[in-house]
């Protein structure tokens, strides 16, 4: 990861930080909680208007994009030889410019260490989430807390969330965007954490619990033939027949719940 300070050369003020993810090519900013909607940076206005001060990354790549030169210049390719470049890439052109741009004051600087009001506010990322059944997401977050959100109830929280309620496949998909800053779906579609974090119902639960869960009541192929005494060929035919199910079934072996297993003791 690659972090900067946005700077301010009118006011000689940090309005906040930039974060680049090499692997995925993903910027985010987290600005300043001192900023309104005058003193933030243009685009990101109307976000701090309503008191959100982490910009989500489609709107930190259209701010970075306004402070590049398009790839679509005639001259491109004679613009990137002279930086030596063998591809257009978005941070080495921003770092070229430093992010200075003809359209404001600003320009960025990199950090070594991350700030501490980025820090902290990352604490309410996702560490873990669950894509569970019924449209719900059970979300573990870094500050320990579980959240259990219900996208029936919050359609408003994308302007895309009907896709997600009607479209089986695309809510299947669903997964932990980059560093915990969102939810993703297709990697198209983001929930970000701070929505679900301020939305979601408050679990008493944690982390622990649910890894002591998956560790203590989750059995493998070889464990419950040896909880019933059998062999492979009968734990085949108890599926079969229906007295027991397995939560993940692979060519090299399956998983079941330990109680299932316990089941057919009885």
């Amino acid at each position: 990861m690659r972090i900067f300070a946005i700077m301010d050369t009118e006011r000689s003020e940090n309005l906040g930080t930039l974060l680049y993810y090499e692997k995925e090519k993903t910027f985010i900013v987290e600005l300043k909680k001192d900023l309104d909607e005058w003193t933030a940076p243009l685009m990101f206005s109307g976000y701090v208007k309503k008191n959100v001060y982490t910009i989500p990354r489609q709107d930190a790549l259209a701010w970075v994009r306004e402070r590049l030169i398009p790839p679509g210049r005639q001259n491109i390719d004679s613009i990137l030889a002279t930086h030596r470049l063998k591809e257009y890439d978005e941070m080495e052109l921003l770092e070229i410019s430093g992010g200075k741009c003809a359209q404001d004051a600003l320009y960025i600087v990199p950090l070594r260490i991350m700030p501490e009001y980025v820090e902290e506010r990352m604490k309410h990322n996702i560490s873990e989430a669950v894509i569970c059944d019924n449209r719900r997401i059970l979300c573990f977050f870094r500050d320990n807390s579980v959240k259990l959100l219900d996208l029936k109830k919050h359609s408003s929280l994308t302007v895309d969330t009907d896709k997600i309620l009607s479209n089986d496949a695309l809510y299947d998909s669903g997964k932990v965007g980059t560093d915990g800053y969102y939810i993703t779906f297709n990697d198209s579609i983001d929930i970000p954490a701070t929505r679900i974090y301020r939305l979601g119902d408050p679990l008493p639960l944690s982390m622990d619990d649910f890894m002591a869960f998956i560790r203590k009541n989750i059995s493998d192929t070889a464990d419950a033939c040896q909880i019933l005494g059998c062999t492979r060929q009968n734990l085949a035919y108890l599926q079969e027949k229906g007295r027991l199910a397995a939560v993940r079934n692979d060519v090299r072996g399956n998983l079941f719940l330990k109680g299932e297993v316990l089941k057919n003791l009885w």
